[in-house]
């Protein structure tokens, strides 16, 4: 009798865990999904507007620095962004305020409305983790619950945001330390990210699609292409080291800027004249916005780097537009533009090992991001989604290669080190990608 009772309390306490968290996680996932439609609505009407009306461009010096000034009066916390969310999740104290989600939605569509370069996901995931960093207040729930409340707003708003629910999941959980996922949240993120994801296609929401037609002979699979296989792990060292290029890059010099211009709405108006005189110099609006695609015809887009072409330069190009942007203090993303520079990046290295073109660019497409990002799996995952399990092994490759060439380095500074991508690494673990850069 002792035993059935024991048994029988388990169940009853499992029971009452499950619909504890569906409870809180299925309306949270639903407004976080929501909300992630009308942002990417009003993306796509800021991004024709500025196709409609090429003058809006001129204001974007206006535009960043209402916007910079806004964060400096009403932000307070909200201004560290994805980073403030990873401190809460490893550390749960004041928590993330719901000022963060009206105004990274505000300052994103001025970005893209006047064209700044910037992406997407920066959005989407703040807005995840502001709605349910609040409900976790509103609640009085504990510190354990929420970190998995946060951890859940992330992935419903990654894989909202772009389409990719599994790989959202799984970001949710790996974005928070280097080499290591927290299981304890799998089932939370994985629920949020399905019903996020749902949720917004719901609303008539529906995101770009990328195809690669490029697969082995069938009478062999990928393993048995050992020159193939090799090209990918050189397109991955390419990877990775532009991935740390284009994270090193914004911290240094948006550190830089900010040490010899304390003011924010000046840095950003400055950047902003720094984009307009780039167009200028350039005689090309290309680089602008997400660059997912284009009104004018010939311009580069992600998808257009899937077809062969002679276009070489334009991943260096686009992360000079988009460091200038991010850097003086402009809203929105890294990931969209780091899948414009993966891809296009992918387009030139087939170009020179004489690979096949649309699968390279698939493959820049996501292991860029995993290098910048620190999040091989979840990138994995995502390249699986969008371009389908026949090329699961090349994916693989790609994406593990890049993230261990970008070293300990990467977009969110409040990562940790859980476990170190080489031997030789003697810093103290769990220390955040921030303290590294310092003890340098």
């Amino acid at each position: 009798m002792p035993a059935l009772r024991h048994h029988i309390t388990n169940i009853a306490n499992t029971t009452h865990t499950v619909l504890f968290w569906l409870a809180l996680l299925v309306p949270v996932s639903i407004a976080v999904g929501s909300l992630c439609a009308a942002f990417l609505w009003l993306l796509d009407w800021a991004t024709q507007s500025r196709f409609n009306h090429p003058e809006l461009l001129y204001l974007l010096p206006i535009g960043g620095a209402f916007v910079a000034w806004l964060y400096a009066r009403f932000g307070g916390t909200a201004e560290a962004g994805n980073n403030l969310i990873v401190d809460e999740i490893h550390t749960p104290s004041a928590g993330v305020p719901f000022r963060m989600a009206p105004l990274v939605f505000l300052g994103t569509i001025i970005t893209h409305l006047f064209g700044g370069s910037a992406g997407r996901e920066g959005t989407a995931v703040q807005l995840g983790g502001s709605l349910a960093s609040t409900a976790g207040k509103y609640l009085h729930l504990s510190h354990a619950q929420t970190r998995l409340l946060l951890m859940s707003g992330v992935a419903a708003g990654f894989g909202a945001v772009f389409g990719t629910p599994l790989a959202g999941a799984v970001f949710g959980l790996e974005v928070i330390a280097i080499g290591r996922l927290d299981y304890t949240g799998l089932l939370p993120c994985l629920l949020a990210a399905i019903i996020a994801d749902w949720t917004c296609h719901s609303w008539g929401i529906h995101h770009a699609l990328y195809h690669i037609n490029y697969a082995a002979p069938a009478t062999a699979p990928f393993w048995q292409h050992p020159m193939l296989l090799a090209k990918i792990a050189l397109a991955g060292i390419a990877f990775g080291l532009v991935a740390l290029i284009f994270a090193e890059a914004n911290h240094k010099i948006g550190a830089l800027i900010k040490r010899h211009i304390p003011s924010s709405p000046l840095r950003a108006a400055l950047g902003g004249c720094a984009i307009i005189a780039l167009v200028w110099l350039l005689q090309t609006r290309a680089y602008l916005g997400l660059g997912v695609w284009s009104a004018i015809p010939g311009d580069p887009t992600i998808a257009g780097f899937f077809a062969p072409s002679s276009d070489y330069w334009s991943w260096a190009l686009k992360l000079l537009f988009t460091v200038i942007t991010l850097s003086t203090g402009f809203k929105g993303g890294e990931v969209t533009p780091l899948f414009f520079i993966g891809a296009a990046l992918g387009h030139t290295m087939a170009s020179i090992l004489n690979a096949p073109t649309d699968l390279f660019a698939g493959l820049g497409f996501v292991a860029v991001f995993a290098a910048a990002a620190n999040t091989p799996i979840a990138c994995t995952l995502m390249g699986i989604e969008l371009f389908g399990a026949t090329n699961a092994v090349p994916i693989t490759i790609a994406c593990w290669v890049a993230y261990i060439c970008s070293g300990h380095h990467g977009i969110y500074l409040s990562q940790r080190l859980a476990t170190p991508k080489h031997n030789r690494m003697t810093t103290t673990l769990n220390d955040t990608l921030r303290s590294l850069r310092l003890q340098k």
